[in-house]
């Protein structure tokens, strides 16, 4: 119900916590563009109820009978072959060439590591002005091992990985040594049995306690905010950037989570 209500909207009462009425984003991109990602991964409930407002223009707000009408360009994506889904019985066919009016195919970054200094160079800029750092260089070895990795993440994996090394560079150079091991086909070592979650916590504290020095009036923000917002990260991460998949995850509601989002300048 969550993914059809952020979609095609609610009524009050139609499900638990539709305390409004609410207009979905179909109905708020009327006469304008929507953009539908992660197609692949939609239910086949949902599919039918999307076949319908692509085929006939139309459709009802969860838990309404009022039939709503939308003239709205559609753009969807995915990260799956929808070929392949169909023979696997996960996505419909008759949606699949309802949407297949125009194909675009974006490469995987392996194939195209030419884009890698651009891209590089743009999450920079990005992560520069959210976390207040001056990281302009980038040593010529860090492009040559960006351009040799393999990238199963694809562009997020890149993403991550320069927001991480933004965060950690100790002056304004990008050094290899701020790229994660698992580019040099080294694994991170597991964190053994003996080493628990509580422990962690409290070395994270000791080391944020010591950084901040005997005058700091900004630990929270220090601290706990900084997990908080790699939490979020690393979770928007492993959902593909869908936010309710993520909410469910944190076990916050979606709301919640867009205001961390933005708060944390990690909305995209």
């Amino acid at each position: 119900n969550l993914l059809e209500s952020e979609l095609f909207g609610h009524v009050r009462g139609a499900f638990t916590g539709a305390v409004d009425n609410r207009i979905g984003r179909f109905e708020a991109a009327h006469t304008g563009t929507i953009f539908l990602d992660e197609i692949n991964s939609t239910t086949p409930k949902l599919q039918v109820k999307l076949l319908r407002v692509l085929q006939e223009h139309e459709f009802e707000r969860v838990g309404d009978t009022h039939t709503i009408r939308v003239d709205t360009r559609v753009i969807a994506a995915s990260n799956r072959d929808l070929v392949d889904e169909i023979a696997a019985g996960r996505f419909r066919e008759d949606l699949y060439y309802r949407l297949n009016v125009i194909t675009v195919f974006v490469p995987p970054l392996r194939e195209r590591a030419e884009d890698i200094p651009e891209l590089v160079a743009h999450f920079l800029r990005l992560y520069n002005q959210q976390n207040d750092r001056d990281v302009r260089r980038i040593a010529p070895d860090v492009i040559e091992a960006l351009k040799g990795y393999r990238w199963p993440g694809n562009v997020r994996e890149l993403q991550n990985y320069i927001e991480r090394a933004v965060v950690l560079a100790m002056d304004d150079e990008l050094t290899r040594d701020l790229l994660p091991e698992t580019m040099s086909g080294v694994r991170p070592p597991r964190v053994g049995r003996t080493i628990d979650l509580e422990s962690l916590a409290a070395a994270l504290v000791e080391r944020g306690l010591i950084d901040a020095g005997p005058l700091s009036e900004d630990l929270f923000a220090r601290i706990v905010s900084r997990v908080e917002r790699e939490l979020i990260t690393q979770v928007m991460a492993r959902c593909d950037g869908v936010r309710i998949k993520a909410a469910a995850m944190l076990g916050i509601n979606r709301n919640t989570l867009h205001k961390k989002l933005r708060q944390y300048g990690l909305e995209r």
